[in-house]
């Protein structure tokens, strides 16, 4: 594996790991089953900068992992 490649993996990890817990919005092990009752609504200002930010990591993090797939050369 790629150095470059693997460090860049793990820091586009460490960052959406970090960008998914700040997008957490229930409180307490009631809001993770569905327990919440907030309303839906639509998210604006610095919330739907983290929700694309954290979209961009995913697929940052996606093309990290093919491309070291791709050119792994200890595969078969």
């Amino acid at each position: 594996m790629n150095p470059v490649l693997a460090a860049g993996q793990l820091i586009v990890s460490v960052a959406l790991v970090l960008s998914v817990i700040l997008q957490a919005r229930g409180a307490g092990l009631s809001g993770a089953f569905g327990g919440d009752s907030a309303v839906y609504r639509s998210r604006r200002g610095i919330e739907r900068r983290l929700w694309q930010f954290t979209i961009a990591l995913l697929v940052l993090f996606v093309l990290f992992s093919m491309t070291s797939y791709l050119l792994d050369k200890t595969g078969p």
